[in-house]
Order: structure tokens, then C-alpha cells, then sequence
């Protein structure tokens, strides 16, 4: 194993997502096309396709969760452009926190502050 190189959305309207996360990650896609917008995020991939059938309504059994230095305003940031409360910040035992929000088109993103965890 080389460790994770992907996260994917799946999104109902991919050009309305793609300004949506280019605000969200400060950030602008590398590739951007109908099928696939990728964007480079401090060298992981987050990926954006389109649904066929776009749907709010998505599972909950996986968390990929975003390295962040301030979780209370990255959360609130998120907020802000427009995402919903998944799950607060909350410590989860010595410096580490984790948050959870949800995405216009019903995906899970995931915020942690871990100051252990060094690539």
C-alpha cells in the first residue's frame, strides 16, 4: 500500500460544484472536464464527477477526513459557503479533533486537526 492518493464526489452539477470547491479548498482544478474535475490538494487528489441520477441522499459509512490548522474556523468557513453540520468539532482525545461537514450535494467532508501526524 502507498497510502491514499484519491477522494471522489459525486455531484449533481458538476460546473456549480467545481466553483463550489475551488472556493471550499482555495484552490483551482488541475483537470476540468464534463466527466472529471480534479483538483490537487496539498498532493492528494480530490476528484468530482458527475451523478447520473444526482441525488442528497448518500451513504454515511465512510469519512475521508482534510489535514486543517484551524478546525473551528475551517468548519465555520465551510458553513459559510453554504455546507451543513455533519458532525461539530469535537476532541477525540489529546490535541486531536475531528469535524464533519456536508457538501451542497449531500457529501461527508471531513476536517481533522492533528498535530502528530507528519507525511
Amino acid at each position: 500500500m502507498l497510502g491514499l492518493r484519491t477522494t471522489i464526489y459525486k455531484v449533481g452539477d458538476i460546473n456549480t460544484a467545481k466553483k463550489w470547491y475551488s472556493d471550499a479548498f482555495q484552490s483551482k482544478p488541475y483537470f476540468d472536464k464534463a466527466f472529471y474535475v480534479g483538483f490537487n490538494i496539498a498532493g492528494y487528489e480530490l476528484g468530482l464527477q458527475p451523478e447520473e441520477e444526482p441525488t442528497t441522499n448518500k451513504a454515511e459509512s465512510v469519512i475521508n477526513y482534510w489535514g486543517v490548522e484551524d478546525i473551528e474556523g475551517e468548519f465555520n468557513r465551510f458553513l459559510e459557503l453554504g455546507a451543513t453540520m455533519h458532525e461539530k468539532p469535537t476532541n477525540v482525545g489529546g490535541a486531536l479533533v475531528v469535524a464533519s461537514i456536508k457538501d451542497p450535494w449531500g457529501n461527508i467532508i471531513g476536517l481533522i486537526y492533528n498535530p502528530d501526524f507528519k507525511l
